[in-house]
């Protein structure tokens, strides 16, 4: 499945293998501009367990609006709703609420491989054939002691399994000044950065 052209480099094939599981440490930016480029071909695409994801935020990556559907608290019936969602999406993004038991793990990914879709996870799940995470943040726009936040720039790493395994690492505008996702070259950053290996202003950009 395609993704983003400033995301291709962290990916084994240039994009998601269908039927795999892709992991990425933490909801953020990060999980939905690995799943833009596939809705705006055309992909429907569920979210489940993640309330404060936002359909704006999620139409300014390109997603579309109208292949997305929400769920933003399955509750304890989730593994249910989750193999719903992926029998009628092409991806599926999902924040579990605990650690996923073996059993329910192994159900989800046998429906997944035959969907042929892609189970996005914020979060942990043993077995990812494919994990990225954001090794660091620093944020564009800020003085001494004035101005905003304009842009994020963040190095993301990413490993996995076969044909991911090897580490690979890329510096992204996530976000970029106008709310986009590009490659970043680290050097050519201006001298007025803060450097913030925390989340909070991540997601602060995905409510909405």
């Amino acid at each position: 499945m395609p993704v983003l052209p400033a995301l291709r480099e962290l990916l084994p094939r240039g994009g998601l293998a269908r039927g795999s599981v892709v992991a990425v440490a933490e909801f953020g930016l990060l999980c939905l501009a690995l799943a833009a480029a596939a809705s705006a071909d055309g992909a429907w695409c569920g979210i489940a367990g993640i309330p404060e994801a936002g359909v704006l935020a999620a139409a300014a990556l390109g997603l579309d609006a109208g292949r997305i559907l929400l769920v933003p608290e399955p509750g304890p019936s989730w593994p249910q709703v989750v193999a719903s969602l992926l029998d009628g999406c092409e991806l599926v993004l999902l924040r579990p609420p605990a650690r996923v038991p073996s059993p329910v793990r192994q159900r989800l990914e046998a429906t997944l491989r035959r969907g042929r879709g892609v189970l996005l996870v914020a979060g942990d799940w043993p077995g990812a054939q494919l994990r990225l995470r954001v090794v660091t943040q620093r944020w564009t726009g800020l003085g001494h002691g004035h101005g905003r936040l304009r842009a994020c720039c963040a190095e993301v790493a990413a490993d996995g399994r076969g044909a991911a395994a090897g580490a690979r690492t890329r510096w992204l505008w996530l976000p970029g000044e106008d709310g986009g996702v590009a490659a970043a070259d680290p050097g050519d950053l201006p001298f007025d950065v803060l450097a913030d290996p925390g989340t909070a202003p991540a997601l602060h950009a995905v409510s909405g």
